[in-house]
């Protein structure tokens, strides 16, 4: 069956939410929606689905609804810096058998290439800002990878075998790698209703 073709709205290219910064939002209308709304994250921005026939004032209000439905969402599974330290105790105990003992973990807002960085010699792990939102098992895979370089400085051989026990490594790589490479592509035109959303209304 062939895609409806999806056009993007020209809806402010970002809005101000409370508590957060802009966010730049994408506004895709669909002939085969007949009454759902969804949306989802797509790198910095947020896709908004609506079908074709809305109103520009429904619009306005369902973008509204939509990003303080996602914002709820994410801030339900945000993990501070204490739950992060506590997540990287279980993650070390059950992969790494308790061997990988952090002094510290935190989120920070400077590593815009990297996802996660380690110091091995102060035993320091620093999480990207960016994977806050991210499904767990994403943010788990990286915080374990850092882990693993507490043991492991390089990325040999000894070092992969220390991830083998994870389950969702190549998801989790594979989702990552979906994230860099949706950033580098020019915005152009999409076909089809996009990936399964976290949240909807009828």
């Amino acid at each position: 069956m062939s895609a409806d073709p999806l056009n993007s709205s020209s809806f402010p290219d970002s809005l101000q939410r409370s508590g957060g910064a802009p966010s730049a939002v994408e506004v895709r209308r669909s002939a085969r929606r007949r009454r759902t709304v969804s949306a989802y994250r797509e790198g910095d921005r947020t896709v908004v689905l609506i079908p074709a026939r809305m109103s520009a004032d429904e619009e306005a209000r369902w973008v509204n609804v939509m990003l303080d439905k996602l914002a709820a969402q994410e801030s339900r599974r945000m993990l501070g810096d204490a739950d992060l330290a506590e997540r990287a105790a279980q993650l070390s105990a059950q992969y790494l058998g308790g061997r990988a003992r952090p002094a510290s973990v935190r989120w920070v807002t400077n590593q815009n290439t990297r996802w996660g960085s380690c110091t091995p010699a102060e035993g320091s792990i620093r999480l990207s800002h960016r994977l806050q939102g991210m499904p767990e098992y994403v943010v788990d895979y990286v915080l374990l990878h850092e882990l693993a370089h507490l043991l492991v400085p390089g990325h040999g051989p000894a070092f992969w075998q220390l991830l083998e026990g994870y389950p969702r490594t190549e998801r989790a790589r594979g989702f990552l790698e979906g994230v860099v490479a949706a950033e580098r592509l020019p915005h152009l035109p999409v076909t089809g209703d996009g990936p399964a959303a976290p949240g909807s209304a009828g």
